[in-house]
C-alpha cells in the first residue's frame, strides 16, 4: 500500500516556518512528506532539509518523494526526540526552522494491519516504530487494571476509563485480545447505552490512549519542543501542529514558559532571575479552514502555533 498522508494547515505552517531560502530545516515528523516537500520547494541548491520519521514506511515513500528537490536532503530514520543527537551527527550547529506535525498519519490509520483504528479489525499493535518492542496487545493484556485505567484516563480523558479497565481485565482472564475487533467489542459492552448514542465513537478516546501510551507521544514532547528552540537561530521559527488537547496544552505551556522574560517565584517584589525570553510566540492558534476541512474531516481538531527565536 502506497503511503498517502493529507497534510494539515500545509500553506499556513510552512509560510510560517521558512523565512530563508538557503536555511537549514527540519521536518521532524515527515510523514507522507507533504511538509518536506513544500518545504523542499521554497529552498535554493544551498539550504539543506533534514526530514525525519520513525515509521519505516514513511522513509521509503519520503526518500522517494524527495528525490528530486533542488535543495540538500537528509532523511532520517529515527524519532525526534533523538533530535539533538541527530543534529549533532550531521554537524549542524543551527537551523533556521523546526516542524511538528503530531498525531497519527493517515496511512497509518488506512493501513488496517497497524493496528491503530477502530474502524478495521487487525492485530493490536499501534507501534509506530516497529522496532520497539512495546505493543498496544502488550499494554491491553500485561498492565494491570489499576495502570490501565489510568492511561484510559489520562491519555483518553474518558470518563468511562474504570469501566472499561474491569471489563478489559475480566475478557483477557479467558483468552487475550488480539485484535481491535475484540478490544472495540469489549468497549462497547463497557460503556452505557445512552452513552454510546451520543458523541464519537466509544472506541475513539481508548484508542487514542493506547496509541499514546505504546508511543510515549506526550512524555518527548516537552523535550523535543525545547532542543528544537535550543538549536534554532535569532529569527529562526519553530512551529507546531497538535490534534488534541493533551499535545496541545504541552505545546502551549512550553512555548509560553519559554516567552517569558521573567521566572522569579510570584512572591518576590523584584526580578532577580535576570531571565531573558528564548521565543516570542508569533500571533494566536491557528485553526484548518473551512475549504479544508471540506476535503480533510480528519483537519478538524487542528491547530497549528508558532514562536521565533529571540
Amino acid at each position: 500500500m502506497e503511503f498517502q498522508h493529507t497534510s494539515v494547515l500545509l500553506t499556513e505552517s510552512i509560510a510560517a516556518l521558512v523565512t530563508d531560502k538557503s536555511g537549514v530545516y527540519v521536518d521532524c515528523t515527515m510523514g507522507g512528506a507533504g511538509h518536506s516537500l513544500a518545504i523542499a520547494s521554497f529552498l535554493d541548491a544551498e539550504g539543506h532539509l533534514v526530514s525525519i520519521d520513525q515509521d519505516t514506511a514513511a522513509i521509503a515513500a519520503g526518500r522517494q518523494r524527495l528525490a528530486q528537490a533542488a535543495c540538500k536532503i537528509t532523511v532520517v530514520h529515527d524519532n525526534f526526540r533523538n533530535l539533538n543527537a541527530i543534529l549533532d551527527s550531521l554537524d549542524l550547529d543551527m537551523i533556521d526552522g523546526a516542524l511538528f506535525d503530531l498525531g497519527v498519519s493517515s496511512h497509518q490509520l488506512d493501513t488496517a494491519e497497524r493496528g491503530f483504528s477502530y474502524m478495521q479489525d487487525a492485530p493490536l499493535d499501534m507501534r509506530m516504530d516497529s522496532r520497539q518492542e512495546l505493543s498496544a496487545f502488550q499494554v491491553v493484556n500485561m498492565y494491570t487494571e489499576e495502570r490501565l485505567e489510568k492511561v484510559i484516563r489520562d491519555y483518553g480523558e474518558e470518563r468511562w476509563a474504570r469501566r472499561i479497565a474491569q471489563f478489559i481485565c475480566k475478557a483477557r482472564m479467558h483468552q487475550p485480545l488480539e485484535t481491535t475487533g475484540q478490544l472495540v467489542d469489549v468497549i462497547k459492552r463497557a460503556i452505557p447505552a445512552a452513552a454510546r448514542r451520543e458523541g464519537p465513537h466509544p472506541a475513539k478516546r481508548t484508542f487514542q490512549a493506547l496509541r499514546i501510551e505504546v508511543n510515549d507521544e506526550l512524555g518527548i514532547l516537552r523535550v523535543a519542543f525545547e532542543a528544537a528552540i535550543n538549536r534554532l537561530r535569532p529569527g529562526g521559527r519553530i512551529c507546531i501542529i497538535t490534534f488534541h488537547s493533551l499535545e496541545d496544552r504541552i505545546a502551549k505551556q512550553t512555548l509560553q514558559n519559554l516567552a517569558k522574560s521573567c521566572i522569579c517565584p510570584p512572591r518576590l517584589p523584584i526580578c532577580v532571575c535576570n531571565a531573558k525570553p528564548a521565543v516570542k510566540i508569533i500571533g494566536k492558534p491557528l485553526a484548518p479552514t473551512a475549504e479544508e476541512l471540506e476535503t480533510n474531516p480528519r483537519a478538524r481538531s487542528a491547530k497549528l502555533r508558532i514562536a521565533q527565536k529571540v
